[in-house]
């Protein structure tokens, strides 16, 4: 009989703290810690964010540990955030991690952020009959930081063929939810607004970038032009408009990401499809991919809420690979806050 895998996932790279352990790929745990500090100003603060992972990675860890029946000594591996993300944070989990691994003589396992985004496709759940993406398939990965199409051939061999060349399509919808007044996050209140309002009262401009990479730096400033010019004519513009003006934007961006997602299943005669990332909570994305779907003939997946935003049953997944792999790593793992999936 073989031996049962339990990884145990640690995730810090921005503002939640997570852990979670998984059972030959079946998820038993995930817990979240989130961050509310950083509401008052607008966005993360580093530093802010570093302080609060050393309250949270304790208790954090414990209770992933806890409710999953298990302890840490019976763990087959331990899995952690390695990078993107902020410096601080993620050094928080990582030396979290190496001090558990030297603890217990359990091996450790470095993970890609995105890369875990892209794999909780592929995070079972008991007795539920989840229906998974074949190889190869195409994933849109959105998110705060990141705006990316993934070709995935196999669940460690992953080439992104298109990206952002400036801003992520989140950080496109938060910081035009602060123009217009809405507090951080503003990405989810755009998405709660644009639901009542007419996705084709305003135009803003479309970038024309070659292949199949993004730009939403141009957007942001149509978008900051087209307000300040309505505003002069009328200062409540703003206050009378906010649903259409939230429905316009959202079309707008789901619009750019979708042409090159089009264009990219097209061309490479894939259409297994998928969605990741904090921003594949968004229903307007959801609906227009499901559109897509249907017209295309797309196999299309969209993961459960509880696995778009940072969380760690997705390094757990990842790191069940990885071991199936026996790819560990040694005590001198650094995290590193830039890092592509060839790392």
């Amino acid at each position: 009989m073989e031996k049962d895998i339990f990884i145990l996932g640690i995730e810090s790279s921005c503002d939640d703290t997570s852990a979670a352990v998984i059972k030959n790929g079946v998820i038993l745990s995930n817990e979240v810690a989130g961050q509310k500090c950083h509401e008052a100003y607008g966005g993360v603060v580093p530093e802010l964010a570093s302080r609060a992972h050393q309250q949270n990675i304790i208790p954090v860890v414990d209770m992933a540990l806890k409710n999953a029946g298990i302890k840490a000594t019976e763990l087959s591996a331990i899995a952690f955030t390695r990078g993107p993300g902020l410096l601080g944070s993620l050094l928080v989990g990582t030396s979290f991690a190496k001090g558990l691994s030297l603890s217990t003589n359990v091996p450790l396992i470095d993970v890609n952020h995105l890369q875990g985004h892209v794999l909780a496709h592929f995070i079972g759940e008991e007795g539920v009959d989840k229906k998974m993406p074949k190889f190869p398939f195409l994933c849109l990965l959105v998110s705060g930081g990141n705006s990316q199409i993934i070709r995935v051939d196999d669940y460690l061999s992953m080439e992104v063929i298109g990206q952002t060349i400036d801003d992520a399509a989140g950080e496109a919808f938060d910081k035009c939810a602060k123009v217009i007044g809405l507090p951080y996050p503003g990405g989810p209140l755009i998405d709660k607004y644009a639901a009542l309002g007419n996705p084709d009262a305003f135009t803003f401009s479309k970038p024309r970038i070659q292949g199949y990479d993004y730009s939403f730096s141009g957007l942001k400033t149509s978008f900051l032009y087209f307000l300040r010019d309505q505003i002069k004519v009328d200062p409540d513009f703003i206050e009378k408009n906010r649903n259409d003006i939230c429905a316009s934007l959202q079309k707008t961006i789901i619009d750019i990401l979708l042409i090159k997602l089009r264009k990219a299943a097209k061309e490479t005669g894939i259409n297994e499809v998928s969605i990741a990332g904090g921003v594949s909570a968004n229903k307007g994305l959801r609906a227009a991919l499901q559109d897509d779907a249907k017209k295309f003939g797309w196999n299309l997946f969209i993961p459960p809420f509880a696995f778009t935003t940072d969380n760690a049953a997705m390094i757990a997944i990842t790191g069940h690979y990885k071991y199936l792999n026996q790819d560990f790593i040694g005590q001198d793992a650094m995290p590193y806050s830039r890092v592509t999936f060839d790392k």
